[in-house]
């Protein structure tokens, strides 16, 4: 692949807004996917005027994790930079790791009486679980299991049933296996390390979550923990610094708040609600030079199956936020996704995910169906890849001069 870095960037005062719809592609269901489905009509409007596209955030037939399709987005090769997902929800939840803390993150989850797990997700009646419980059990933990021998065991509460742990203490390495089985039906793992310097950090994880299962296991659900994305704080290059970028995360939720911490995006206020969110985004319009803007509910719908819900979200997607942005005028408007999350397969998938570019130098050819992912396959963008993703936004935004003689 041509390496963008090659080409020369020439700042200006364009304004480039990047929106991650999580999970925003999807599947049909009695012939017609959520896009599909959904009443839009103010997108319909967007995409009249814009390029459609599909965008592959990985590669072909790779169904990308959330972690690695943002960083993908952002230009960096996830193949080369690997980030473990804890670090991630680590910064996200508001700590700084320093250089040798082990990150994790976790979830509560329910076994059986046979240590089977029956929900990785802990619901009850199908209902997740509240903020508030979890910073609960947090506290819980963390009381009783404040350290480890001679490492450091810090917990801090997530939303819903997640949390994430930091071991901080000495010959802690990095190479674990996760202890989630990833379905329901089978038994936790053992944490295993993946090279010999590992072992000791293999040992220290297992013992926390034995010492947890120990405290949570009078308890009918979130009766034990399931630690995956173990990882060392990772040196990644600076994205202001790569792409000559003032860079503004707006995001509810701490994982992608901790991806752009890593990345050294600034951090904006904008408490836990699309309204939040939106108002930081008119607040700030001016202070920086490009913004992503995440959603995550998307995604959520798509995990729990509930195609209804997904759709009732995009058509308020299109009522409420499309008409705002709009408004705010930015010179380069990106709608798309992380990855496609189909209801009807309850999870992620390898799908490209719908895109949609506003610039003054887009190429729009006008449509008469919906923006889905049906009408995006015949766009003007074609199919790109996530890390051509930031080189386009910034061709559009004026913002690459010229390669070459």
């Amino acid at each position: 692949m041509f390496d963008y870095r090659a080409v020369p960037i020439e700042p200006n005062d364009k304004k480039i807004l990047l929106i991650i719809i999580d999970g925003l592609g999807g599947l049909q269901r009695n012939g017609k996917t959520e896009l599909q489905t959904a009443w839009m009509p103010n997108m319909q409007k967007l995409a009249m005027n814009s390029s459609l596209g599909l965008l592959v955030p990985i590669a072909p037939s790779v169904t990308p994790g959330s972690g690695a399709a943002h960083l993908a987005i952002f230009g960096y090769d996830p193949t080369r930079y690997e980030v473990g997902r804890g670090v991630i929800e680590v910064l996200g939840s508001g700590l700084t790791p320093a250089p040798g803390d082990l990150c994790c993150r976790a979830n509560f989850a329910t076994v059986d009486s046979t240590g089977v797990v029956v929900d990785r997700r802990a619901k009850k009646d199908g209902e997740r679980m509240a903020d508030e419980e979890c910073r609960a059990l947090c506290a819980e933990l963390q009381r009783a299991i404040p350290r480890i021998d001679d490492v450091v065991v810090t917990i801090k509460p997530g939303k819903g049933h997640r949390f994430v742990v930091v071991f901080s203490g000495p010959g802690l390495r990095e190479g674990l296996t996760d202890s989630d089985p990833g379905k329901e039906g089978k038994r936790p793992l053992a944490v295993k390390s993946l090279n010999p310097e590992a072992g000791r950090a293999a040992d220290i994880v297992n013992r926390f979550i034995e010492l947890s299962a120990g405290l949570l296991k009078r308890r009918e659900r979130a009766n034990f923990v399931l630690l995956r994305g173990a990882g060392l704080p990772p040196d990644l290059p600076s994205f202001s610094e790569r792409y000559k970028l003032r860079a503004a995360c707006i995001a509810a939720y701490p994982m992608y708040k901790g991806l752009a911490r890593l990345l050294g995006m600034e951090v904006l206020e904008c408490g836990e609600t699309w309204e939040g969110e939106l108002k930081a985004l008119a607040q700030y319009r001016n202070d920086f030079d490009f913004f992503y803007l995440h959603f995550k509910e998307f995604d959520q719908a798509g995990e729990d199956g509930n195609f209804e819900y997904k759709v009732e979200l995009l058509e308020r997607f299109d009522e409420m936020v499309i008409p705002q942005v709009v408004k705010m005028g930015f010179d380069v408007l990106c709608i798309t996704g992380d990855h496609s999350t189909p209801a009807v397969l309850r999870g992620h998938s390898w799908h490209p995910v719908p895109i949609l570019l506003n610039a003054a130098s887009a190429r729009s050819f006008p449509i008469k169906e919906e923006f889905s992912e049906r009408s995006c396959t015949y766009g003007s963008l074609g199919v790109i890849y996530g890390l051509e993703l930031m080189p386009l936004l910034l061709a559009h935004a004026f913002r690459y001069g010229k390669f070459g003689a």
